[in-house]
């Protein structure tokens, strides 16, 4: 894998629930939603599930995730192809928190604080 190896940990807090916060992390319905530009391969199910593998695109790049762990808390994912290295996610009640490591040729630490703000905003509840 070309590219250089990366660090990034940010934890935010977020006016949600730790269901709210869940839901918007394993449901591909979701996901998709605030995840966009990225594209995700089709025939996804409802909900991830451990040993489940799919992929995403960034543009032309193809990043293969394995879903290693999923409980009520957090979602542990193996990355290949675009990114060589792990992506882990945990949650709590207004607060998420994402760790993502590996070798990328791509700017991991700018695209995960993008990610982590629009998932914020999705979260954000309507204002009256």
């Amino acid at each position: 894998m070309l590219g250089t190896f990366q660090r990034s940990h940010l934890r935010i807090e977020v006016e949600a629930t730790q269901g709210q916060i869940q839901a918007s992390l394993m449901q591909p319905s979701k996901f998709c939603q605030w995840l966009w530009p990225q594209r995700f391969s089709q025939g996804l199910p409802n909900e991830l599930h451990s040993s489940l593998s799919f992929n995403s695109y960034l543009g032309p790049i193809e990043i293969h995730h394995e879903v290693k762990q999923v409980n009520d808390h957090s979602l542990h994912m193996v990355l290949s192809g675009g990114i060589d290295g792990y992506h882990q996610w945990d949650w709590g009640d207004q607060w998420v928190q994402s760790r993502l490591e590996g070798i990328s040729p791509l700017p991991l630490n700018l695209g995960q604080s993008l990610a982590m703000f629009r998932l914020r905003q999705y979260l954000q509840p309507p204002k009256p």
